[in-house]
């Protein structure tokens, strides 16, 4: 072999230092894929029944009310409401929680309503909405917890419906495997142990950022002269101020 072949095989520090870093790289993604599957794993674990089943607090949901019950329309609206049904669970049958008021504890009703569907769920249809169904909705718009306008579809006949409270009973509980929940802790960890959930995430899921969309610009950030040509007339500017 010619010396200067022999010589360019030769691997420099930065490449040695390139692939010991690589590798890790590899051995934190099938770190992660391997966690992954011990967790679907876990989620794909059978129900078993309870011999004794027990309760455990209160459950209240949205019904038919009885004379919508007995209506006519009483199978529509019924396969509508599984669809925007919504249950809350509690300790206690009245459904109150403790709230400080003026250096003074009180007791307020918790509140619960249907279903509200957002613009992406009512674009791409994920309730597998009929035309009937939805012509049962309203477009509403709001202020989001972003201060942004936003768009949410409502039920508009919310009164077809009462609220009613039941105990909640437990009938069946997941399967415990040991050997698998060993496996998921020992994994976890592993990686606990070492810090690798920052490096892991990065790698897996990639950089968090956010996403700035012009059209729904925070209401008092809103510039009206933005997409204004600075060779307007006048006039432009004078309406955009009014």
């Amino acid at each position: 072999m010619d010396i200067h072949e022999w010589a360019c095989r030769i691997k420099s520090i930065r490449r040695k230092k390139r692939l010991v870093k690589l590798d890790f790289d590899k051995h934190l993604i099938k770190l992660s894929k391997t966690r992954e599957q011990l967790w679907q794993q876990q989620r794909n674990l059978p129900m078993v029944p309870l011999e004794h089943p027990y309760q455990r607090g209160w459950k209240r949901l949205f019904v038919l009310r009885d004379d919508i019950k007995r209506g006519p329309a009483a199978e529509f609206y019924e396969t509508l409401l599984k669809k925007i049904n919504t249950v809350q669970y509690h300790h206690d049958r009245s459904f109150k929680f403790k709230k400080r008021r003026k250096k003074k504890y009180g007791y307020k009703m918790r509140k619960q309503e249907l279903r509200e569907i957002d613009q992406y769920d009512w674009v791409n249809n994920r309730l597998k909405l009929f035309e009937k169904e939805q012509a049962c909705f309203t477009c509403v718009s709001f202020i989001n917890n972003s201060r942004r306008p936003d768009i949410k579809y409502v039920f508009t006949e919310p009164w077809r419906f009462v609220l009613k409270v039941m105990p909640h009973m437990v009938t069946e509980v997941k399967l415990h495997d040991n050997v698998l929940q060993q496996q998921i802790a020992e994994v976890d960890n592993h990686i606990e142990k070492h810090f690798y959930e920052p490096r892991m995430h990065r790698l897996t899921n990639g950089r968090h950022y956010h996403w700035k969309d012009e059209f729904n610009e925070r209401i008092k950030y809103i510039n009206k002269l933005k997409n204004t040509p600075r060779y307007a007339n006048k006039e432009a500017y004078l309406e955009l101020e009014t």
